[in-house]
């Protein structure tokens, strides 16, 4: 984004700390207030990265950008890295739809009806800045598995435990879980793939029923 449309984004924003760089941070913001400063932070940082992206971020024009520097923000997170998983979540947090997906799965509807629900709930375009979001992240994070494991952690697991839970809670043993668990998780980041791309949200929506369907019926269901 150019300088002149991130201006409404940084409008309001504080302009960068200033303190000497040898004085000890806990000395600058009292105790009681590092936690409130650090979710101030955070949630900014959320800010940033739904409008703007994470492929051209670097540590300091994240800091900039959100009105600190560098050092505030490795103090309070450690890395660059770990800074956008936490920041990751805050803006799934943001969408309810995704946020409450997995709970909904639990119901006394047929399964395989609550797995469809799940996918119209996945495939709103009320979702779409955050899928956008989302697989930017996974693409850059892929690269340097090590620095970003646990953004990679996150997004792996983030939706299969409780794909995995809601399995087991209608019938499912554990090894069969973890299988169509993995299976229903792979049809739906493909359908999200298609669907980020430009694919027609009809047609991707019309052809989960059938697929689904296809992966439940040699356990019955």
């Amino acid at each position: 984004m150019s300088p002149e449309k991130n201006a409404p984004l940084r409008q309001g924003l504080p302009q960068p700390y200033s303190f000497s760089p040898s004085a000890p941070l806990v000395t600058l913001i009292g105790m009681g207030d590092q936690r409130n400063e650090r979710q101030r932070l955070l949630e900014l940082a959320a800010d940033l990265i739904v409008v703007e992206g994470v492929s051209a971020l670097s540590l300091s024009g994240l800091a900039r950008s959100i009105g600190s520097n560098n050092r505030m923000l490795l103090y309070y997170f450690g890395s660059k890295e770990d800074l956008l998983a936490e920041a990751s979540l805050v803006v799934f947090a943001r969408f309810p739809r995704l946020r409450t997906m997995t709970e909904n799965l639990t119901g006394r509807a047929p399964l395989a009806d609550r797995l469809d629900a799940a996918w119209l709930a996945i495939s709103h375009p009320d979702n779409m800045p955050f899928l956008r979001l989302f697989f930017e992240t996974f693409g850059l994070a892929v690269h340097k598995p090590k620095e970003n494991q646990r953004l990679l952690t996150t997004m792996g697991t983030n939706w299969s435990n409780g794909l995995h839970a809601a399995l087991v809670a209608d019938g499912f043993d554990e090894a069969p879980a973890r299988i169509v668990g993995v299976q229903v998780l792979g049809l739906w980041r493909g359908l999200q793939f298609d669907l980020v791309r430009g694919a027609s949200k009809e047609l991707l929506d019309s052809a989960h029923p059938a697929a689904i369907r296809a992966l439940l019926a040699p356990y019955g269901k």
